[in-house]
């Protein structure tokens, strides 16, 4: 008997650490997996142009996908207007998660994805200017291939980006490596020479 619950805790114990062990592990993971190209969904701050997935688990009518308009607001079954400038994936969960609770649902589980960015522009000396559809992890050298490549007259050290922060329009000098943002204005200056 004296054996039995020795071996019970040495299992207890086993358990124990396998279970430190796994949670060390799952931290470690999150802490080191690569970034998704800018700030990942959790810190992207939604503007007009984006198209968002909203769905209430266990409530297929409160489940809709949505383009953020002129206004980045749009209407939801039982809420009305909701407006997101501005606002990260996680902050409209919370947003739609406390207005459904208690009035309409005793325990809403919203979860909000972003299924389409908007759009950036490419102009200036490229062979394709225009606008095109963003995806993560996109930078200058990868934007400029989208576009149809250099024109003979590029001048490939003046690339600037124009994007707004904070609701306001900021140009900065870029190069091949920079991060492209969704909503950014890429303009590659002509050489003269």
């Amino acid at each position: 008997m004296f054996k039995q619950t020795t071996t019970y805790k040495n299992r207890s114990h086993l358990k124990t650490v396998i279970g430190l062990f796994s949670l060390f592990c799952l931290m470690a993971i999150s802490v080191l997996q690569p970034s998704t190209g800018f700030c990942g969904q959790n810190d992207y701050r939604l503007g007009v142009g984006d198209t968002i997935s909203i769905k209430v688990f266990d409530e297929p009518d409160l489940s809709v996908k949505v383009l953020l308009g002129d206004t980045a607001s749009f209407s939801f079954p039982l809420l009305g207007e909701i407006q997101v400038e501005g606002m990260t994936v996680k902050q409209v969960e919370s947003l739609i998660t406390m207005r459904l609770k208690g009035s309409y649902l005793i325990k809403p589980k919203v979860s909000v994805l972003v299924v389409a960015y908007r759009k950036f522009y490419v102009k200036g000396e490229v062979k394709s200017p225009g606008e095109y559809s963003y995806s993560p992890q996109l930078t200058m050298d990868k934007v400029i291939s989208l576009a149809g490549g250099f024109t003979n007259r590029a001048n490939k050290k003046k690339i600037y980006i124009q994007s707004e922060k904070n609701s306001k329009k900021r140009t900065r000098r870029a190069n091949l490596n920079t991060i492209i943002q969704p909503g950014d204005v890429i303009t590659v200056e002509r050489r003269f020479f």
